[in-house]
């Protein structure tokens, strides 16, 4: 049955010390047409002026807190509880939807009954952009994120199922969430008809020194161990690491050449 336009989406953004790009990240949610949008924001206790723009803007924020925090992960959970719509989109400070339409055209794609919606999103690095190709959520997800969580709808519901964010995890809490929801025998459908938002190569996750990705590749390591269904998966992911990490290190030293 297709949704009706009464579809409360909620639009959570976590931000700590992001004044450059913020107000555009901002701006890029008021300005939607569609109008059932509660709009989130978790500050982290910003010292160099993003606060200065959430009180530009707060009489068109629905809820935001500014306070220290313990990682993104305790920041996205802080909206996740604050959120009261059917569907939650998390955009963060740096990045912004791609036009003022994007969320009723999303809107009208939830034609199923599933609990999470994903969108291709725009990779903008540094000024380079390129759409990214998601990857269907099928058992490739035991291996990959792939996609971006810029572009992903999860029912709220759907967090009082399956749980909050690992807080104990800095970057691939998304993934973990997104495998757990696989592993859980989630529903998902993948809409590529138009991207949702644009994401800049500054967060964490988009660093491509090898410092930068081993840190990254560790972390979904330990992601795959904390979900690992059994011995025979163990053993395929021991494989795959072995593999996985030379892969990529080589990969890196080419890009140095």
């Amino acid at each position: 049955m297709r949704k009706s336009m009464s579809c409360k989406i909620s639009i959570i953004t976590v931000v700590l010390n992001s004044k450059r790009y913020f107000e555009q990240s901002i701006l890029s949610v008021i300005e939607q047409t569609y109008e059932n949008i509660e709009f989130i924001v978790v500050d982290g206790g910003s010292t160099d002026g993003t606060l200065d723009v959430i009180d530009k803007y707060k009489s068109t924020i629905d809820y935001w807190v500014s306070e220290p925090d313990d990682g993104i992960s305790h920041a996205m959970n802080k909206g996740v509880k604050a959120a009261t719509g059917d569907y939650i989109l998390f955009l963060q400070s740096d990045d912004y939807l791609l036009d003022e339409t994007v969320i009723r055209k999303a809107v009208e794609c939830f034609t199923h009954s599933c609990e999470i919606y994903i969108f291709p999103v725009i990779l903008d690095n540094q000024g380079t952009k390129q759409k990214s190709h998601n990857k269907t959520f099928n058992w490739k997800t035991n291996f990959k994120m792939g996609s971006c969580h810029q572009g992903q709808f999860y029912s709220r519901e759907f967090f009082l199922q399956l749980g909050v964010f690992d807080e104990g995890l800095k970057i691939c809490m998304d993934y973990d969430f997104l495998l757990r929801a696989f592993r859980a025998g989630s529903t998902a459908v993948n809409i590529s008809d138009f991207p949702l938002s644009v994401m800049r190569s500054t967060g964490i996750s988009s660093r491509q020194e090898w410092s930068a990705e081993l840190e990254r590749f560790l972390e979904e390591r330990t992601v795959h161990k904390k979900n690992c269904p059994g011995v025979w998966m163990a053993a395929v992911y021991k494989i795959y690491w072995s593999l996985y990490f030379p892969y990529r290190r080589i990969l890196a030293q080419l890009r140095t050449r």
